[in-house]
């Protein structure tokens, strides 16, 4: 890796990590958590859901939240739509980024969005149309694209198909997730290659969960292949209320170890990440899954 190589933490802790947990906090806190995330050098958040409450209630009071986070030059906030009812409430709220989601499985884009993928194809292109004449990017996150708890493997056939569509539409980023930690790195570069091919010149991201402690071996092929936007989530919390068994993100603070001694810029505090991650571990009343935090820098 390169001395003046520089990568991107999108951080997910004040959505992805907090969506599973069993204490919902209240958007006072989830507030304060996303300040101290802009304090440590986090530049993009996805700070909030526009995601139906009933159905994670961890997520409710979006607006709330959006109304309450610091806004400094620099700084973008993403909020996560499945629908246009969601995209309505994002814009309204001041979004500065959407997040859609595409679910690469039929059986669990039914359990986790209520339609077949095919289904949300077609909700993507509308939202990718009417994000874009309100001047606001949409970017496509490609979830269960290693692998489904429900069907087992992913085709990456059918994740570079899924790709093209986000492409069509203009997505100014695609994501692909492991959403259930099952990725290698092998994984990893054959679906760079994939993607690539079938939404050139499209940014791409990766999203690792470290469920079976391959996240951050993933998360650093990724950059060797030249992807420069990483999500993670301060403290490693995280997790789909949909999905059996999957547990937390790759921990921001963790990764921010991996990155920077091997040279990668990010322009993060690690330490200030993992006080916060140990923080919001004391908020939710769990053990911070982060090791940063324990261990300390070197």
């Amino acid at each position: 890796m390169s001395d003046r190589l520089h990568a991107t933490v999108l951080e997910v802790g004040p959505r992805d990590g907090l969506q599973n947990e069993a204490r919902a906090l209240s958007p006072e806190d989830r507030i304060a958590f996303i300040a101290r995330c802009v304090e440590a050098g986090a530049r993009r958040i996805e700070a909030v859901s526009f995601v139906n409450p009933k159905r994670v209630p961890q997520m409710a009071g979006a607006e709330e939240v959006m109304a309450g986070v610091p806004r400094r030059a620099g700084v973008s906030y993403s909020g996560l739509v499945l629908n246009r009812r969601g995209l309505d409430r994002a814009l309204d709220a001041g979004v500065d980024e959407v997040n859609v989601v595409v679910v690469a499985s039929d059986t669990f884009c039914v359990r986790n969005q209520g339609c077949t993928t095919a289904e949300m194809l077609d909700a993507w292109d509308a939202i990718a149309s009417a994000a874009a004449d309100a001047g606001v990017p949409a970017g496509m996150t490609i979830a269960a694209a290693f692998g489904c708890p429900f069907e087992g493997e992913t085709p990456p056939e059918r994740v570079a198909e899924i790709a093209r569509r986000a492409h069509a539409a203009g997505a100014f980023e695609i994501a692909l997730a492991d959403t259930i930690g099952v990725g290698v790195p092998g994984q990893v570069r054959d679906l760079t290659r994939r993607v690539r091919a079938a939404a050139p010149g499209t940014p791409l991201r990766f999203h690792f969960h470290n469920t079976r402690n391959t996240g951050y071996a993933n998360a650093l092929t990724a950059v060797d292949e030249g992807v420069t936007i990483l999500d993670a989530s301060t403290g490693g919390f995280g997790g789909c209320p949909f999905a059996p068994a999957a547990t937390g993100n790759i921990a921001t603070e963790d990764l921010l170890y991996a990155l920077h001694r091997g040279g990668v810029e990010t322009g993060m505090d690690m330490e200030a990440v993992a006080e916060t991650g140990i923080w919001l571990g004391g908020l939710l009343g769990a053990p911070v899954p982060a090791l940063l935090g324990r261990a300390g820098p070197f």
